[in-house]
């Protein structure tokens, strides 16, 4: 049927349905499902706790998300699990920056489900530890004719500018994508930190990126309004932020950190001296 809003022009419903069709904004991951009979038992990372025996599910609600807990705990592994489900490599990077794909041991990405409205294909994975491979990638395409972010080579900057580089120029103005970031403080002091949260911000305020952030930051997961999933003790839950073993600690020492570091070096002392107090 053709419908007249104009009468030089005859638009069809389809036509003004599409026209109607609201913009989705974040989150647009909105469910993570491990798939148990994908899964290979005996070997990590399938051994995981957090995976609770191939019942985990998780949902996302938010635009971002913070990954957080201690060593060893699978934050890292589920995060690269996810950038390989969205094509990314596990070296860091996008799509189109594919250049190792391959996973050293068992490989926890197909045993993963991810739900999305809508299915997003844009998107980044840093790698903090591999960052150093990425800017190698980068700086070759540069030679090759193609124009390094910031129009400078990434190892002709320090550490935290390198990052900031990649953060300012290669992560902003996209539309509709998932930025996967492993531990994005490691290369940036207190303030870049600081500095670091004013881009969550102009990134998440247009509604058009999804952040999944882990990190042991206790200044990035301040963050307001984000989700914090707690890795520790086994499972996967929510926390709040005054509930975090990295802000309990961090605050303890900088209130009195004199004692903490007497305790610390006392003969024959247990690690309780470093244990957050209970609230």
């Amino acid at each position: 049927m053709l419908c007249y809003d104009h009468p030089q022009r005859l638009y069809s419903r389809s036509d003004m349905a599409r026209k109607a069709a609201p913009v989705l904004k974040a989150p647009f991951l909105k469910r993570l499902t491990l798939l148990p009979e994908r899964m290979q038992a005996e070997d990590y990372p399938f051994n995981l706790p957090i995976l609770e025996g191939g019942r985990l599910v998780l949902r996302f609600d938010r635009a971002i998300t913070f990954f957080v807990g201690d060593n060893g705990t699978g934050k890292s592994t589920l995060l690269e699990a996810i950038a390989r489900q969205c094509g990314f490599s596990v070296l860091g990077g996008g799509r189109n920056q594919a250049y190792r794909d391959k996973v050293d041991g068992p490989d926890l990405a197909p045993a993963l489900r991810l739900s999305w409205l809508p299915k997003v294909s844009k998107g980044f994975f840093l790698r903090a530890e591999s960052f150093f491979d990425f800017a190698n990638y980068i700086d070759g395409m540069g030679a090759e004719g193609q124009e390094p972010y910031g129009r400078k080579s990434l190892h002709a900057q320090s550490h935290g500018q390198s990052f900031f580089a990649l953060f300012e120029n290669r992560l902003r103005g996209t539309r509709q994508a998932i930025y996967l970031l492993d531990e994005p403080e490691a290369a940036l002091s207190p303030r870049r930190q600081i500095e670091f949260l004013g881009l969550l911000h102009a990134w998440e305020e247009p509604g058009n990126v999804q952040m999944i952030i882990a990190t042991h930051s206790p200044i990035i997961m301040s963050y307001p309004g984000a989700t914090l999933l707690s890795f520790d003790g086994g499972r996967i839950q929510s926390a709040r932020y005054t509930e975090t073993d990295h802000y309990r600690i961090t605050r303890r020492f900088l209130m009195d950190h004199e004692s903490m570091l007497e305790r610390l070096f006392a003969p024959d002392d247990e690690e309780d001296g470093l244990r957050a107090p209970e609230d």
